[in-house]
């Protein structure tokens, strides 16, 4: 009998300053899906621009990965997940969504997941992703 096991993803990014976010589901963790956040995050930025701090995951760094005109990535040195305040945010998801619960179905746990993404205020997000070096 083989195990199998289905995911999903949440790629996300937080204006520490500010609280704004940007986050989207996504199936895999891949270059293709890495493209479409960055497309989909470009376009809610409209005329703004956004500096996106990620580790140093193959995904985040495929050279077939086109960085649209308006977002620019700053990579974190290797193992130091703790320097990125995206980071803070899925400590809370964990402990508020996955800790000590047990979800029949992943759908059950993504509607989870989005519901708590939308009880989370801009100001709850500034606190929780706050950093003093940017």
């Amino acid at each position: 009998m083989k195990q199998s096991y289905t995911n999903f993803y949440i790629y996300s990014a937080v204006a520490p300053k500010t609280g704004e976010q940007f986050s989207l589901l996504l199936p895999f963790v891949n270059t293709e899906m890495m493209q479409l956040y960055l497309d989909e995050f470009s376009q809610s930025l409209e005329e703004k621009s956004a500096v996106l701090i990620m580790d140093q995951a193959g995904w985040h760094k495929a050279k077939d990965l086109v960085v649209p005109a308006n977002i620019e990535i700053w990579f974190l040195p290797p193992y130091s997940p703790e320097l990125n305040p995206i980071e803070r945010l899925w400590k809370y998801i964990k402990h508020d969504v996955l800790h000590n619960r047990i979800y029949e179905s992943l759908k059950q746990l993504e509607k989870a997941v989005i519901a708590y993404f939308d009880t989370l205020s801009d100001a709850r997000l500034k606190t929780l992703c706050a950093c003093s070096y940017i």
